[in-house]
């Protein structure tokens, strides 16, 4: 049964660069608004495997500031974090002042990959599901804008992506043992969606589904939400003026031979 129903039909590529292009000059605006308020801004990209998180990811990020935007993709937990309170890693990636991170994956590991792999127990999985709305409003009480996006991806188009990675060399580090097995489970993986819904998506802190089959309107549909959602004005600079560039004749460049040069292979 698929899971997204939003539009199927093809962007062309012109319209889509063209508009992508709009778009990250707005996002470009909203980082120097977020930079001069000293906004903190969360951004959490959850979803199937191979819905389009990265891609998307990548867009936003492309565009802006790594001192002002940055990803936070943790990988699985080292032994002593595992023995530390579950929200303590993430806590420490969070926002300064004039900062946005944009989590690709993030706490919601236990309600999903973690629940259906049995990487956590019974006790952890309840905990976890009555503690995140309370984490959660603690982040907003802390005046940390928080917005969550859900991928939202067919069975099919997921198994038309999936064999795209397994014929693509290029694409082979984009599936790992777990996301196969992810395919596998995937009525276990929509429950454990189901119920993650259930108990987080809230009034203060609600989930934004993402119907992801068409990526290039997913990416353009994503950023146009995320500009919305946080109300921002630009007021241009100055323009600038290149200055010349300093002349000294008595100036030599060392001999080539001094330097090492990359070959020319093209």
């Amino acid at each position: 049964m698929a899971e997204a129903d939003g539009k199927v039909g093809k962007l062309k590529k012109r319209d889509y660069e063209s508009e992508l292009k709009r778009l990250q000059v707005e996002l470009v605006k909203l980082q120097e608004y977020i930079r001069e308020k000293g906004l903190r801004v969360v951004v959490v990209f959850e979803g199937r495997d191979a819905a389009g998180k990265g891609g998307t990811i990548k867009r936003i990020n492309d565009a802006m500031n790594p001192r002002v935007c940055r990803i936070a993709a943790l990988p699985a937990p080292s032994d002593r974090e595992r023995t530390q309170w579950y929200f303590q890693r993430y806590v420490a990636e969070l926002p300064a002042a004039g900062e946005m991170v944009l989590f690709d994956r993030s706490w919601y590991n236990r309600a999903g990959v973690e629940r259906v792999m049995g990487f956590c127990n019974e006790e952890e999985y309840q905990e976890f599901l009555r503690s995140t709305p309370l984490f959660e409003e603690m982040l907003l009480r802390s005046n940390i804008k928080l917005i969550k996006y859900w991928f939202s991806v067919s069975d099919d188009e997921q198994e038309r992506r999936f064999q795209d990675r397994l014929s693509d060399p290029s694409k082979h580090w984009k599936l790992s043992p777990m996301d196969l097995e992810s395919r596998r489970r995937w009525v276990d993986y929509s429950r454990a969606k189901d119920v993650m819904f259930a108990r987080t998506d809230t009034d203060l802190s609600p989930w934004w589904v993402v119907e992801a089959d068409n990526k290039r309107r997913a990416r353009l549909n994503t950023i146009s939400h995320l500009l919305s959602s946080i109300p921002y004005e630009y007021e241009p600079k100055p323009p600038l003026e290149l200055p010349e560039r300093q002349d000294d004749p008595d100036y030599v460049r060392p001999p080539r031979e001094t330097q090492r040069f990359i070959p020319q292979v093209y």
